[in-house]
């Protein structure tokens, strides 16, 4: 009786996540469920607003890396966890952080990473950020096309095609503009905007279409980052912030589908934070 009713339970589940994947997988349902809403946006800019706010307040004020904000203990802990070869990552889009987001239709993923390259140069890391034509080497498998559009100075437009896996396979066709500035000899800063985000339909296929932005499966719909740089302790540490927006979750399948959802900006900050390391030690 208890092997039956497990069953059952996991049978009911099965039909569930069908049922979520097959709007997924309907373009006119999609369309209907998760377009990219006017409120939907201006909630995101509305977040975004404070974001850019911070952000020049640290760039002015300090620190300039987010663990020099801790405690001398905690500080000391992120240090040797960072010289050891991890990836520090935290949240911020959550009441404790001072962002508490209220997105109708939507979901705001705020995350912030940091990881330090040992006996490399400012100038080395910054080789490998800007070589977007071969981003799809260093950031395989998650980008699989890159190259530059235009280039003047510091200011670049860049095309890159994404691949998101969790699930369901989704790949993105991406565009941005992306800005460095010099902040002193041993520190950078960079600004980038996706300014155009297209879901594509039968990749690698002769059919193979881009949807309409923002009238999609709503998996990436705005796309906001933020590089820091600094050389020092024999090595370089890169921070990078992260901002995106994506559909909101399907009622009453939250608890199944929330962690697929929020854990891919997590696990893609982490993944182009350890490519970028292993990129500019491979310099």
């Amino acid at each position: 009786m208890i092997a039956r009713r497990c069953s059952l339970v996991g049978i009911r589940l099965l039909v569930s996540f069908g049922l979520m994947l097959g709007v997924v997988g309907n373009p006119t349902v999609a369309s209907a469920l998760y377009a990219l809403r006017n409120a939907t946006l201006k909630a995101f800019n509305a977040y975004l607003t404070d974001v850019e706010s911070e952000n020049s307040r640290t760039l002015q004020q300090g620190p300039f890396l987010w663990l020099d904000g801790l405690s001398s203990t905690d500080r000391n802990e992120a240090l040797a966890k960072l010289k050891s070869g991890q990836v520090l990552l935290r949240r911020l889009s959550t009441k404790t952080a001072g962002r508490d987001p209220d997105v109708p239709g939507g979901m705001i993923h705020d995350w912030e990473g940091v990881v330090f390259i040992p006996g490399v140069s400012l100038d080395t890391v910054l080789h490998v950020l800007k070589d977007y034509n071969r981003h799809a080497t260093y950031f395989a498998p998650d980008v699989e096309q890159s190259r530059i559009e235009s280039h003047d100075g510091d200011s670049y437009r860049v095309f890159m095609r994404f691949r998101r896996q969790k699930v369901v396979t989704v790949i993105l066709d991406t565009e941005h503009d992306v800005h460095y500035f010099r902040d002193s000899p041993l520190r950078v800063h960079s600004r980038s905007s996706a300014v155009r985000i297209a879901q594509v339909e039968n990749p690698g296929e002769a059919n193979e279409k881009e949807k309409t932005p923002g009238d999609d499966d709503g998996f990436l719909w705005r796309m906001e980052t933020w590089w820091r740089i600094e050389e020092r302790d024999g090595g370089v540490y890169v921070q990078n912030e992260a901002v995106t927006l994506s559909r909101d979750i399907p009622t009453g399948l939250g608890w199944l589908i929330e962690p697929f959802i929020t854990n891919i900006p997590k696990e893609t900050l982490e993944f182009t934070l350890r490519a970028t390391r292993r990129a500019a030690l491979g310099k």
